[in-house]
């Protein structure tokens, strides 16, 4: 039998990955909410917001007044998306815990998206991170279509292995393996991860799924074989694929919780209060939450 991880660390990325998908922008003070929601919850690391141009992304353009008002619990590791400097800059003042760069491992993808080498995406971060150590701040690094690419298709083991090493050379100390398409498999997955774990200590690699195909739980219980015991997930699978028209995007927390659980793996986290908050921000978005868990315990509940 394999030894499986006896805890698991979540960060729950709804508010940001999530909500930022969104066509309907989101008003402040549900972002707040749902961060608060959260924190209640019992999660330890939340990825709140992004400082990228309102230009870009205006679901994020009121990231200054979410960081502001969010209630900060001792303990809590607030996250931000910091894509430049400028970014930096706005992560600094909002006091930011941890901040998050990131690199596509599929060339294609890198040239398509933001017109350059993935090496050359990697060292304009350089300056970004510096002054993240400078201050003390925390530094994650996420790898994009790490097992598939929306235009290129396949990616290699090693191409990943290389992203990871580029980011370890700038100062990423914990690094995201992303499915960001969702066609990742179980052993597809393990070979990725074995790839970066040449790079990286165990402790510091976590896997970010995205459920398009419906892998996503099954590639992390891949990934806690390895011994890997840290995860993204999104509260009720909130964020969409949007190079898969009307797919589902990131793995719901409740559906990865519901797993652990199972697995008798600790997270911290109340299983209840996270189903409540999924439900609470579907009806929100007027929309059913994309968690098959937390929307079966509620039809339980209601029966």
């Amino acid at each position: 039998m394999t030894t499986l991880p006896q805890r698991v660390h979540i960060v729950d990325v709804g508010p940001r990955d999530g909500l930022q998908n969104e066509k309907q922008m989101i008003p402040a003070d549900v972002k707040v909410e749902l961060v608060d929601r959260l924190t209640g919850a019992g999660f330890t690391n939340i990825e709140v917001t992004s400082f990228v141009s309102p230009k870009w992304v205006p679901q994020m353009s009121d990231a200054a007044d979410v960081m502001a008002r969010i209630r900060r619990k001792p303990g809590v590791t607030y996250s931000v998306l910091v894509p430049n400097e400028k970014g930096m800059e706005g992560a600094l003042a909002a006091k930011a815990d941890e901040i998050v760069v990131f690199a596509a491992a599929s060339e294609a993808f890198s040239q398509k998206n933001i017109n350059c080498s993935i090496d050359e995406s990697i060292e304009r971060f350089r300056p970004v991170t510096e002054q993240a150590q400078q201050h003390g701040i925390r530094i994650r690094g996420a790898i994009s279509c790490a097992l598939g690419c929306p235009y290129q298709g396949e990616v290699e083991a090693g191409a990943v292995a290389h992203v990871a090493r580029r980011m370890k050379d700038i100062g990423v100390q914990h690094v995201g393996v992303a499915d960001t398409i969702g066609t990742g498999t179980p052993e597809k997955t393990k070979r990725v991860m074995d790839a970066v774990l040449s790079v990286y200590e165990l402790n510091d690699i976590s896997g970010h799924f995205h459920d398009t195909y419906g892998m996503a739980t099954a590639n992390v219980y891949a990934c806690l074989e390895l011994g890997i015991s840290s995860f993204d997930s999104s509260i009720a699978g909130l964020g969409g694929c949007p190079y898969a028209k009307g797919a589902t995007g990131n793995v719901a927390t409740e559906d990865v919780l519901y797993l652990l659980n199972g697995l008798g793996i600790e997270t911290g986290i109340d299983f209840a209060k996270a189903v409540a908050t999924g439900q609470w921000i579907s009806g929100i978005l007027d929309r059913k939450a994309h968690s098959r868990a937390g929307n079966a315990v509620t039809a339980k509940l209601a029966a």
